[in-house]
């Protein structure tokens, strides 16, 4: 079985959708937040603040690369991923892309809690999202597939997703 790889934005729901799909296809969920932190001996937040966003790249694409290699993953990519177009053709390569989205607004709704998002801290979060999702929307367009999260439950992201990756294994 190749791997499912969902992309998205932060709060779209990777995560949670990643983890119900595995266990409804009998796959492994990987969240590659959580691979980088394993690798690095520390947070996201604590990469960024003492590395820079820069080095944060490097090695995230270090991991998708290593992913890509691998097979019977369901990956819930950083929100960033999208960024390097060789990570997503490597991801995709070995499985099945998925986008997905959510307006700005239920994005912010999703995540405004969250202290551990280091892309948006400062003033105006949900400005700085909806400028965020603008200037990566071009590169959401190379992924294969799209759901948008907005107005779904999370059962019915899972459904799609399940569906969708069941067109390609037939």
């Amino acid at each position: 079985m190749h791997n499912v790889v969902l992309f998205g934005f932060m709060g779209t729901g990777k995560t949670a959708v990643g983890k119900e799909v595995a266990r409804r296809l009998q796959m492994q969920f990987v969240d590659m937040d959580d691979v980088i932190e394993n690798k690095e001996g520390c947070s996201i937040s604590e990469i960024f603040a003492q590395e820079g966003e820069g080095y944060f790249r490097q090695v995230e694409a270090q991991v998708a690369e290593k992913l890509s290699r691998e097979e019977g993953l369901v990956i819930a990519t950083g929100g960033g991923v999208v960024l390097n177009s060789r990570s997503v053709d490597a991801l995709q390569s070995t499985g099945v892309g998925i986008c997905l989205m959510a307006s700005p607004e239920v994005i912010f709704q999703r995540i405004k809690g969250e202290t551990h998002r280091p892309l948006l801290l400062g003033p105006e979060p949900l400005e700085r999202i909806a400028s965020l999702l603008q200037r990566r929307e071009p590169f959401y367009g190379r992924v294969e597939h799209r759901i948008d999260t907005s107005r779904l439950s999370l059962e019915q992201v899972v459904e799609e997703v399940v569906n969708v990756v069941g067109t390609h294994s037939s």
